[in-house]
């Protein structure tokens, strides 16, 4: 079986190399970058691109940020998870780094052992498949989604969301009408091996919506119940 290769990029070799020799001792085949521009190198090649990217946010040159937001607008490589690295007084940043496409986030100093348990859960998310998950196709108001393929089109427009994103419009069309908590949705879409808070819920929201709503002000697929959570909006 091909090992999973992570890319590590921080601009302090130290800690690259801490978190390279343990996820190597885990299995993992490892990159390192040292800054953004060879990041980006490293992952908008279909050679070199990795199975995930442990991404620091402040960086020389091309900045953490602006890495994950490339790799987000690139169309071969818009689903590829990345869990950002931010210090712990970085509360600003590490919501940025949610909202520009991040999949998880882990706070310095870390614990190395968490690292690679949240480095195996956004790798187990990305390529598992939940048994619950709709088949075939869904089509309402222009929004059309190919479950199969993991492709979502708005008015015959194809739209690249990240893997996060797909998981949760997948699970709110499967379920149209019906009104989630943020706490239902950790727990269906998330599941158990993520470490993550409500708040992230609205983040990935958020991007959901940029991405496929008219009118972010004034949505008609992903809707909010005020007090309560999400629904995508009723099919009749």
């Amino acid at each position: 079986m091909r090992k999973k290769k992570v890319l590590v990029v921080d601009d302090e070799k130290d800690i690259v190399n801490l978190i390279a020799y343990n996820l190597e001792q885990e299995g993992f085949a490892v990159q390192k970058a040292y800054d953004g521009h060879a990041a980006w190198n490293m992952v908008s090649s279909p050679v070199t691109r990795p199975d995930l990217v442990l991404l620091d946010l402040m960086m020389p040159g091309i900045q953490g940020m602006d890495v994950c937001s490339m790799i987000r607008k690139n169309a071969a490589t818009a689903s590829l998870p990345v869990i950002i690295l931010t210090a712990k007084s970085e509360h600003v940043d590490k919501i940025l780094g949610l909202e520009m496409g991040a999949d998880d986030y882990v706070t310095k100093p870390f614990n190395v052992r968490e690292v690679i348990a949240r480095v195996r859960a956004v790798l187990r998310r990305a390529e598992t498949k939940s048994e619950t998950d709709p088949e075939g196709t869904f089509t309402f108001e222009g929004l059309s989604i190919d479950y199969g393929r993991y492709e979502v089109t708005v008015e015959g427009k194809k739209v690249a969301l990240g893997p996060m994103e797909i998981k949760l419009l997948t699970f709110l069309t499967g379920h149209p009408g019906r009104v989630y908590s943020r706490d239902q949705l950790l727990d269906h879409v998330w599941g158990d091996e993520a470490f993550v808070e409500p708040r992230t819920v609205d983040v990935h929201i958020s991007r959901l919506r940029a991405a496929i709503e008219k009118d972010t002000e004034n949505p008609q697929y992903i809707l909010t119940v005020r007090g309560i959570g999400y629904k995508f909006a009723d099919v009749r």
